[in-house]
């Protein structure tokens, strides 16, 4: 399902036992089926004839910090779970969430795709395992794959304001929690459940497939899951220079993991191993620049005065048979834990623990070129009180430790070590219809650059108010104000030389200060009735915002220096869905977000303008969809960008849920993207004209869960 300021619901996978409810609602449901949402939808086929309008189901969203539900949240929340997720799920998660409202990808090819939310990426997206940091290399570069599997995920939350900014003063953009099983909650009550699914896509010559297995007896669970994906280099539509498809576009993905959890009638312990390796290939990697330096704040290719020249055509692309090849190795272990009612005062205690040893190579001509090494560990502890004085909330500690090196011709940042340390407190009051919530949020960080020894501290406090107002039944409002600072990280800080994938030669600046942000959000929502909406507006000024500034390009390289200047987001996003008759509905969703450096100039790669429709129809064990997304071309551009053409797309889905003799339920579902086969770029791409987005691409896939 869909949550984007409402939570716009559709049934679930029938004839699915209730799981039983113990700790965050990690586990919802096995395969992504919550049995919980399976009544009460808009349209769905339980509903009595003539029945009043039932009000959406609420939706625990994990990550908010105290269990709350969608409606509760102060600022937008968005929720994929159930079948909508079985529908939105990609090969990358920056893909999965690319068609929400406020959310878009950097899509570069299919190996590597990290959301955007709000036009803002990288580290100020904090992307997290069931409350747990996620330790890769997506934050440095585009062209690095963020470590998650869509194919493994239970539920998918995307949240901004007070709530995510227990996770991270750097989220000023928001976070995004990845729920999975793979440490067990519960005991099944039958002793084993699971999910089995197989899905092959026109698009890329994609097979995937996927399992679930938890069992268990007593006090003992064992969860075992595992994925395999092959795809092969994606078609783009008609009209496109280059080809008929993007080389260098395929994708191999291999993930497992294996946990064991002690569950308790007050909580449970548990550990899980994760594996995953991955090949993808890197669009546009264009070897021309080899060579190429700066000469104060220009760019400088081929020989000096006197020299001999180095024999490259700077104006020509990339061989397209020399595409080098990501070759992805992570091992992730995970510790998580809950105590209910662990000592006088205090309902709950939580921990996340994990380790992470996370190495990529990069492959050309057979011989490795560059390997970047990450090796990182974080820790996490809450405790939640209970009420004092009308007050319930969360306070905690959170630490981290990153090593990250890079060895050979791509290594732009020398070997760092990053170590973070935050103190923060959650709070809520409820007063008739008004819910109040507060965070504040202390960290301090240290990268030190292993190399040249030079060192950076950096301290921050960060703070943030929220309210919402149910000021009649099915209606509610809801403003928040957030200030935040956020330190530079370690490749901000220390970056200096070429980047090929990106086409980019990159330098950092030591002397970079934190960035303090003021955002403000208000929201109007109705979650009742036969017309559902929500609307938020917001606006995010950034002192010492840091980013790329271009101060020269030389045939398609381009010089980034990072740096920093007063900065203004102002957008809006939102949705509203109209239920036609107990079968059918249609929706009309769009968002936009506008950035500028105070003072006149465009930041750069920010999400064009989009609004769609959708209609959406159920009818006994039948469910579909079909939607028009209109994407405006997006000519607010930085210096030395170019603008992005504007396109449509039209999209459908169709999914049919059974059962077999035995009672176990299965799914059928087919979607197809973009099937007027349009050529389209995505501006936020640093690589968007060596590879468009894909062509049509019809997927068909089958779920089972026992």
């Amino acid at each position: 399902m869909t949550s984007i300021f409402i939570a716009t619901r559709r049934p679930a996978l029938r004839y699915r036992p209730a799981l039983h409810p113990v700790a965050l609602a990690a586990l919802l449901a096995f395969g992504g089926n919550g049995a919980a949402h399976a009544q009460g939808a808009p349209g769905g086929a339980s509903e009595a004839p003539g029945a009043a309008p039932a009000s959406l189901p609420a939706v625990t969203v994990s990550a908010s910090g105290l269990q709350l539900g969608a409606a509760d949240m102060t600022t937008p929340v968005t929720v994929l779970e159930g079948d909508e997720l079985v529908r939105r799920r990609e090969g990358t998660l920056g893909e999965t969430l690319n068609s929400e409202p406020g959310i878009t990808s950097s899509h570069f090819g299919a190996g590597a795709s990290r959301p955007i939310i709000r036009g803002m990426d990288g580290p100020r997206v904090k992307v997290l395992t069931d409350g747990a940091e996620l330790h890769d290399a997506s934050t440095l570069s585009p062209d690095h794959a963020v470590v998650s599997e869509p194919l493994l995920a239970t539920q998918i939350e995307v949240l901004r304001g007070p709530s995510a900014l227990v996770y991270g003063n750097g989220a000023v953009g928001g976070v995004v929690n990845v729920l999975d099983g793979k440490v067990p909650t519960a005991v099944p009550e039958k002793g084993y459940e699971g999910s089995a699914e197989l899905r092959a896509n026109t698009g890329a010559r994609e097979a995937a497939g996927a399992f679930s297995l938890t069992g268990g007896t007593g006090p003992l669970a064992v969860h075992v899951e595992g994925v395999a994906r092959d795809a092969g280099n994606y078609g783009v539509g008609k009209g496109w220079a280059g080809g008929d498809k993007v080389p260098g576009s395929f994708n191999r993905t291999d993930t497992g993991s294996v946990g064991l959890s002690w569950v308790g009638d007050r909580g449970y312990l548990g550990a899980a191993y994760t594996r995953q390796t991955a090949k993808y290939g890197l669009p546009g990697h264009n070897h021309s620049f080899d060579g190429c330096h700066t000469h104060g704040d220009h760019l400088h290719c081929g020989a000096h005065d006197g020299e001999e020249g180095d024999g490259h055509d700077h104006g020509a692309a990339a061989d397209p048979g020399d595409v080098p090849v990501v070759d992805l190795r992570s091992e992730r272990w995970d510790v998580r834990g809950e105590l209910r009612n662990p000592f006088a005062g205090f309902s709950a205690l939580r921990l996340r623990a994990g380790f992470t040893d996370y190495r990529h190579d990069e492959v050309e001509d057979g011989a490795i070129s560059t390997t970047f090494k990450n090796k990182a560990y974080d820790t996490r502890v809450e405790l939640q009180h209970e009420p004092v004085a009308g007050f319930k909330g969360v306070i905690g500690l959170q630490t981290s430790q990153r090593k990250f090196s890079a060895e050979g011709e791509e290594a732009y940042v020398q070997p760092t070590v990053t170590r973070r340390t935050g103190l923060f407190a959650l709070e809520e009051y409820r007063l008739g219809d008004w819910r109040f919530e507060a965070a504040l949020r202390h960290d301090r960080q240290t990268a030190e650059a292993q190399t040249s020894g030079i060192e950076r501290s950096h301290n921050g406090t960060s703070a943030s108010l929220g309210a919402v107002w149910k000021f009649t039944p099915g209606y509610q409002l809801g403003a928040s104000f957030t200030r935040a600072s956020r330190a530079p990280t370690a490749e901000e800080l220390y970056a200096q030389g070429l980047h090929m994938a990106t086409s980019t030669y990159e330098r950092g600046n030591a002397d970079l200060r934190s960035e303090i942000s003021q955002n403000i959000d208000l929201g109007l929502k109705k979650t009742s009735g036969d017309t559902t909406f929500g609307v938020s507006v917001f606006r995010n000024r950034i002192h010492n915002y840091i980013y790329g500034r271009t101060l020269d390009a030389l045939d398609g390289l381009q010089l980034l220096q990072y740096s920093q200047a007063d900065a203004t987001f102002t957008g809006i996003e939102g949705q509203v869905r109209q239920r036609l008759t107990r079968h059918l509905g249609i929706t009309l969703f769009g968002d936009t977000v506008r950035a500028r450096v105070d003072g006149g100039g465009n930041l750069p790669r920010i999400p064009a303008t989009r609004a769609g429709v959708r209609l959406d129809a159920s009818w006994q064990a039948w469910e579909g969809q079909v939607e028009w997304v209109q994407v405006a071309r997006q000519n607010r551009v930085a210096a030395f960008e170019s603008a992005t053409p504007g396109y449509g797309m039209l999209n459908l889905g169709v999914s049919y849920n059974g059962q077999f003799s035995t009672g176990t339920p299965w799914q059928l579902y087919l979607k197809a993207n973009n099937l007027t086969d349009r050529l389209a770029y995505a501006h936020t791409s640093f690589i968007k004209t060596a590879a468009p987005l894909m062509g049509r691409n019809i997927t068909v896939g089958m779920k089972v869960a026992f």
